[in-house]
């Protein structure tokens, strides 16, 4: 296989893996099926087999994909904002043009209730990648001890997960924004000091 084969291989995909994190974000698990997880990478249903596996596999893609996102995004937020990085990414985070796109919004806020019905081995898996994104929270709050900033780090990625989806819920969009201010202040103030 050529060079170029191969690197048209990887990409068709890694744009398979895109589309089907998109429609998890967007549909749900049980909401879009391989037909139309394929129709919006532009693939057939065979090659998205032939490149994916299963249904399943995509998910489990997709949910890592969505949460390495999150794991190169917090080291950014933190070095371009300083001490006021969690200022910065609860604005991001709960903002209007966030809470309103689910296909390209945040894997913890719209793939953890699917992750809830997944099997051990999705779970377990998620487990990793949401440690590794509660360390990296953790590394930019000053604590006392490791155990207090990992505590803290755990409580605010929580109110924003939770507070994503509350806001999202919501029919009014002055309640969602209403909403959407009081989450931050609260991740803000459990965050506390930062580096």
């Amino acid at each position: 296989m050529t060079k170029q084969a191969v690197t048209k291989k990887e990409e068709t995909r890694k744009r398979m893996i895109d589309a089907a994190g998109r429609s998890f974000r967007q549909f749900g698990f049980a909401g879009i099926g391989v037909d139309g997880i394929a129709k919006a990478a532009g693939v057939t249903s065979g090659a998205f087999y032939a490149h994916l596996g299963s249904k399943d596999a995509a998910f489990e893609m997709a949910v890592e994909a969505g949460l390495d996102e999150v794991i190169a995004a917090i080291p950014q937020f933190q070095t371009v904002y300083g001490g006021d990085w969690v200022d910065a990414f609860s604005d991001y985070y709960l903002g209007r043009s966030h809470r309103e796109d689910l296909a390209n919004g945040c894997a913890m806020a719209t793939l953890t209730p699917e992750v809830v019905k997944a099997g051990a081995d999705q779970q377990a898996s998620y487990e990793v990648k949401m440690t590794r994104i509660a360390k990296l929270v953790a590394q930019g709050l000053v604590g006392s001890t490791e155990e207090e900033s990992m505590t803290r780090a755990w409580a605010m990625l929580s109110v924003l997960i939770g507070g994503l989806n509350v806001a999202r819920a919501m029919g009014n969009s002055i309640v969602a924004e209403e909403i959407a201010d009081a989450v931050k202040k609260a991740a803000v103030r459990i965050a506390g000091k930062t580096r």
